[in-house]
């Protein structure tokens, strides 16, 4: 049998920690080598002029806005791994992804430029004066940011479901070398802005990464794709917005956390070297937390296989021991200070500030993993909606800590900004942890929560 099979997660045989490594690994190293884009960027501009101001400008406006912006479109690699299995579910979802890049697209222009832009940024973020005006050229040049990442995760998944996850991994690392390549570039140019060379990093990446993604899935759209069997029952588009609305909202919930952890920080003591620092340490810890963030999708197709409960909980136990280790090393040794003051290259005023606030994201990487697991549970048993349940208590959770933090107004804005995103991560994992009870012990529960889900027809 080869690995374009029409049915490439099922197989025969229990699945095993190893088959869970198989599939996670590629994946993980995608997400490691994207968790490494932040980092590279953050440490580019901090050796570019006025790097405070423009560190402030892309982690405290221009990245968290583009996330909020992007997020309806960051499940459709979930979306695509669970449903692209034959080639007209295939059809539907890409002219459903075409439609949602192209709308989003234009509501990233929309806020660029126009007024609603000091809208966003002045009156709801409420960001220092000075790092208004480089993040909005900075969201300017990011535009085709988000229908690029629409366009490479749907096909990703489409080739996670066909066995072809290593694809996805050196398409990664194809964005990481445009990143370093334009970057470098820029630094040796010395005369762009840490803002234009930092987004034209990350826009010139990821659209090198989708046009990989769109190269390497046309093999399986012409292969196994065309030769599936149609599904036993086809999708309408009722039965798939019931599936994909929570999954969108979802991260929408996440990603609106960045924008007001940045507005919270920005009214409390040392706004502006909390803003700045707030990047660099934010791409360490997902930088972690991003080998979390792969388990997902191999939960869901795993799931498919018999003796696949007791494989992932054993999984996850050691994923989530093995990412709190590796931060807790740079948290409690020199290499903190190294990530800091050597490679990210911030002032010596914002190391200290840096190291002290990594202790309260301890825990973080520990907890995407768990939520990885959950999710993938959910979205394989069809039962989304709880997914966005946890995300909108985490949000709440983290909106109440900080609203609590600018009311005092003694903490640095970092360290509370950080304890609150902590807090609202163990609300999240708790919610999650017990919509999951019901769906069973066995397969069984999992199954008849798909069958209960795949009754009708969807046609998008």
């Amino acid at each position: 049998m080869t690995e374009a099979n029409s049915k490439p997660p099922a197989a025969e045989r229990p699945v095993t920690q190893k088959d869970l490594a198989v599939i996670w690994w590629p994946l993980a190293a995608s997400w490691l080598m994207m968790g490494l884009e932040l980092p590279a960027v953050s440490a580019v501009i901090a050796r570019l002029p006025e790097p405070t101001v423009h560190l402030a400008a892309y982690g405290g406006v221009v990245f968290p806005v583009s996330l909020v912006i992007e997020a309806p479109i960051i499940m459709l690699l979930a979306a695509s791994t669970a449903l692209s299995k034959d080639m007209e579910s295939y059809l539907r979802l890409r002219r459903f992804m075409i439609r949602a890049a192209l709308t989003l697209g234009a509501a990233h222009l929309l806020v660029s430029a126009t007024p609603l832009y000091s809208l966003v940024v002045d009156r709801l973020l409420g960001v220092p004066e000075e790092i208004r005006r480089p993040a909005r050229i900075g969201m300017l040049i990011m535009t085709p940011w988000t229908p690029m990442i629409a366009y490479r995760r749907f096909q990703q998944g489409l080739l996670i479901r066909f066995g072809r996850s290593r694809a996805v991994g050196i398409g990664t690392g194809i964005r990481l070398l445009t990143n370093v390549v334009v970057l470098a570039a820029g630094y040796w140019a010395g005369n762009l802005s840490g803002i234009v060379v930092g987004t034209l990093a990350v826009v010139a990446g990821v659209t090198t990464e989708a046009i990989y993604a769109g190269i390497v899935s046309r093999g399986v759209v012409r292969g196994p794709l065309a030769a599936a069997a149609p599904a036993a029952v086809s999708l309408t588009l009722r039965r798939f917005v019931r599936f994909y609305v929570p999954l969108a909202i979802t991260p929408l919930f996440t990603m609106l956390a960045h924008p007001i952890v940045s507005a919270a920080m920005s009214r409390m003591p040392r706004a502006i070297d909390s803003l700045a620092v707030w990047p660099v340490l934010n791409g360490l810890v997902f930088t972690l937390r991003s080998v979390g963030f792969a388990f997902n999708e191999v939960v869901v197709v795993a799931l498919d296989r018999p003796g696949a409960r007791k494989a992932i909980l054993d999984f996850t136990f050691v994923l989530a021991g093995a990412v709190t280790l590796g931060l807790f090393l740079v948290t409690a040794t020199p290499l903190g200070r190294f990530w800091f003051a050597n490679l990210s290259a911030l002032d010596a005023n914002l190391v200290g500030l840096a190291e002290s606030a990594l202790w309260i994201a301890l825990l973080m990487p520990a907890f995407s993993v768990l939520h990885s697991q959950f999710q993938g549970r959910l979205v394989h048993a069809h039962r989304t909606r709880a997914i966005t349940e946890a995300m909108a208590l985490y949000l709440t959770s983290t909106s109440v800590v900080l609203w609590l933090g600018v009311r005092n107004g003694t903490v640095t804005g970092l360290h509370f900004g950080l304890a609150a995103v902590l807090i609202g991560n163990a609300a999240q994992a708790f919610w999650l942890w017990a919509r999951c009870r019901p769906i069973g012990k066995g397969s069984a529960g999992i199954d008849s929560g798909r069958s209960g889900a795949r009754r009708g027809t969807i046609s998008i």
